[in-house]
């Protein structure tokens, strides 16, 4: 690694185009995303340790406080808070003390980032713990690719889970409620009245939450295939105090048995992911009572493939790369979707579904996209 930095230092930068200057320019890019993910990586290790949580909750201490509080072998927490505050993640009072002496806090703004929350800027369901859950993944990864197999949830263990289920939360917590008011005032107003709601593929139960909260007359449905997370769920219904108005079922959204009279039907951040997202879609199409409507978010990317692209193309075609193909792919048979859903395909799928149509709805996210089902 130290002869690579070396090499990046003393190419001189080239004038126009040309091979070296390509080379030394990927070669810079590359140490840089090195470096951005070690520094994640070991905020991933700080984020389990609690050593935010600690600093948040017990305030400022010396490397023995912190390694008391937390738990953290003391020699390893030296290291980690040292490394911590090098990067910027955490403060120092005066580095030239002794190691001992050291003070290390939170600087202001930082907690909001560090820990976990539905602050809009809470960080750590995006970017910390699904690159433990990736890290964990990656020799089935490796097997996948070759094999063209796929790899599903269970590999990315518990750190993608919580990760996965909570990289929405804020957007849940703070936006959904006003699409709804906004874009679909006839869904706003039964709800406020007292409608029901199925929330497919339900996950952690946020977007459940945020429906409960937002309309205190409605009942919430939530279904997920997966148990773990279902129990997930029915903690942060508990936690969020709405549980005599949510209900969670381990259920498979693609059973043709389902039926039901909801008034809304959400399926949020799941399509691309599922091996079979018509049959999803069917289901949620006989779950809606007659007069019922069926809202879908999904992936915000292009309309159609370009490179390079911008950041958010670069996450989303990542994230697919990384996790949710492969996760497509462990069932068979499978669409094999991916993140990088078009708005197209999502048209293409609703009408195999039965919907006539679908339209997209005017709402502000970088990420997402809001669908309402059509007839």
């Amino acid at each position: 690694m130290h002869q690579a930095y070396g090499y990046i230092r003393k190419v001189p930068k080239p004038v126009g185009a040309t091979s070296t200057g390509n080379a030394r320019t990927l070669a810079v890019r590359m140490f840089l995303a090195m470096l951005s993910t070690q520094e994640l990586m070991a905020a991933y290790l700080a984020v389990r340790l609690g050593l935010y949580e600690a600093l948040s909750s017990d305030g400022p201490g010396t490397v023995a406080q912190i390694a008391e509080r937390t738990g953290i072998a003391p020699r390893y927490a030296r290291e980690l808070l040292e490394q911590q505050a090098v990067a910027g993640y955490i403060a120092v009072d005066e580095p030239a003390k002794a190691a001992e002496e050291r003070i290390y806090s939170l600087p202001p703004g930082h907690e909001e980032v560090l820990t976990a929350s539905a602050s809009p800027s809470s960080m750590v369901a995006l970017t910390t713990l699904p690159l433990g859950g990736i890290a964990r993944a990656l020799p089935s990864l490796l097997a996948a690719y070759r094999s063209g197999s796929g790899v599903c949830d269970a590999e990315f263990g518990e750190d993608w889970r919580n990760g996965h289920s909570g990289a929405n939360r804020a957007l849940f917590a703070h936006l959904l409620a006003d699409w709804i008011r906004v874009a679909l005032p006839h869904v706003h107003a039964r709800l406020n009245a007292g409608g029901l709601v199925a929330d497919v593929a339900c996950g952690a139960g946020f977007a459940s939450i945020a429906l409960a909260q937002a309309y205190p007359k409605a009942l919430v449905h939530g279904l997920d295939v997966d148990a773990a997370t279902i129990d997930s769920a029915r903690r942060n219904v508990l936690a969020a105090g709405v549980e005599e108005r949510i209900g969670f079922e381990v259920c498979d959204a693609a059973d043709p048995r389902l039926n039901g009279t909801y008034d809304l039907v959400c399926l949020f951040d799941a399509l691309h992911e599922l091996a079979r997202p018509v049959e999803v879609l069917r289901a949620c199409r006989k779950l809606r009572s007659a007069d019922g409507d069926v809202l879908v978010m999904d992936a915000k990317v292009a309309a159609s493939f370009r490179a390079p692209a911008d950041e958010i193309e670069r996450f989303q075609y990542a994230t697919s790369v990384l996790h949710c193909l492969p996760a497509c792919l462990s069932e068979r048979p499978s669409a094999g979707t991916g993140t990088v859903m078009r708005v197209s395909t999502v048209r293409d799928y609703a009408r195999a579904a039965g919907f006539a149509d679908m339209r997209l709805l005017n709402v502000e996210d970088r990420f997402h996209r809001l669908y309402h089902l059509l007839g």
